[in-house]
């Protein structure tokens, strides 16, 4: 008990955050949850973590740091959904950028060791000629949200050259899993898992040709805890490496479910990437980090869990 961390999850009633402070709790840390249930679950809340239910840009937060004492700080918390950004880059901002900087001026009053903040790799580059996608290609962002992830990558960095705040980016590809639902943090498998299952249809933009790069989130989660623990600045991919289109997706899907789904077709959205599929070769050699979990376990997994749901 005397060695045991403690540690600050922003976000941490989150789908990602939730299956992070359940790892970290099973490591005998002592964590701390923030979060404002804007998109989080109180009932996803380990009940062994504390809890403040605040918004990142929040002045109590200097508090909570104040009473804690945190070694570590792992920034999951943001405004989560693309398409709210481009609508309001302003709000983006607030919470991306200014409640960040809120959670990083914190960090360095308080001497915290180490902050590690998931980022995006899916928002980040932008339409890339590289594929895979390694960090050091150029980052175009073509949405509020990524080149607000993008500035506080930068504030990271400035944090560490000026005031020596040590840091890790995990820039992550597209997550899915358990505790990723519809009318929460959703991505394209938790809607259609969760419309399969209730029967209902599902709206597919675009050709179905656009591809994304899925990892599970019980890897991810592994990559964060090891991100803990090296002692690496700069940013690190963690994704399957493999493009998916939307309808090789689909057809997965039903594979796994063992019936066809219904899709109702849409003309693409504006400012949607085109590919996108990241390299985690750094990931294996700094992190020592690869994937368990290929697609098909993954969606059998979060199909599971999503039919534990229903009622």
């Amino acid at each position: 008990m005397f060695n045991m961390k403690k540690i600050l999850v922003t976000g941490g009633a989150g789908f990602i955050g939730s299956n992070l402070v359940d790892r970290l709790i099973a490591q005998d840390c002592e964590v701390t949850v923030v979060d404002d249930l804007s998109s989080g679950r109180r009932d996803y809340i380990n009940p062994r973590a504390k809890f403040w239910k605040l918004n990142i840009a929040s002045e109590k937060i200097d508090a909570i740091f104040k009473a804690e004492s945190f070694d570590f700080v792992y920034h999951l918390a943001a405004q989560i959904d693309v398409r709210a950004s481009v609508a309001n880059p302003s709000f983006d901002n607030q919470i991306n950028v200014l409640g960040g900087l809120n959670i990083l001026d914190k960090a360095k009053k308080y001497g915290v060791k180490k902050v590690i903040f998931a980022s995006t790799g899916g928002a980040i580059y932008g339409e890339t000629e590289e594929i895979p996608t390694t960090e050091h290609a150029p980052t175009y962002p073509l949405s509020p949200y990524g080149i607000n992830k993008l500035a506080f990558e930068k504030y990271l960095n400035y944090y560490y050259q000026v005031y020596n705040l040590n840091y890790t980016i995990l820039r992550f590809a597209n997550v899915y899993g358990p505790r990723q639902f519809k009318g929460g943090e959703a991505g394209v498998i938790a809607i259609f898992i969760d419309n399969a299952i209730k029967g209902q249809a599902s709206v597919m933009y675009g050709d179905g040709q656009q591809t994304r790069d899925f990892v599970f989130v019980y890897d991810v989660v592994s990559a964060l805890i090891k991100a803990k623990e090296i002692d690496c600045r700069g940013e690190i991919n963690i994704s399957m490496g493999r493009e998916t289109s939307l309808l090789e997706l689909r057809e997965k899907i039903e594979e796994v479910l063992g019936e066809k789904i219904i899709v109702n077709l849409r003309p693409a959205k504006l400012g949607e990437q085109r590919r996108s599929c990241l390299s985690r070769d750094r990931a294996k050699a700094v992190l020592n980090w690869e994937p368990k979990f290929d697609l098909g376990q993954g969606i059998r997994e979060t199909i599971d869990w999503a039919k534990a749901q229903v009622k």
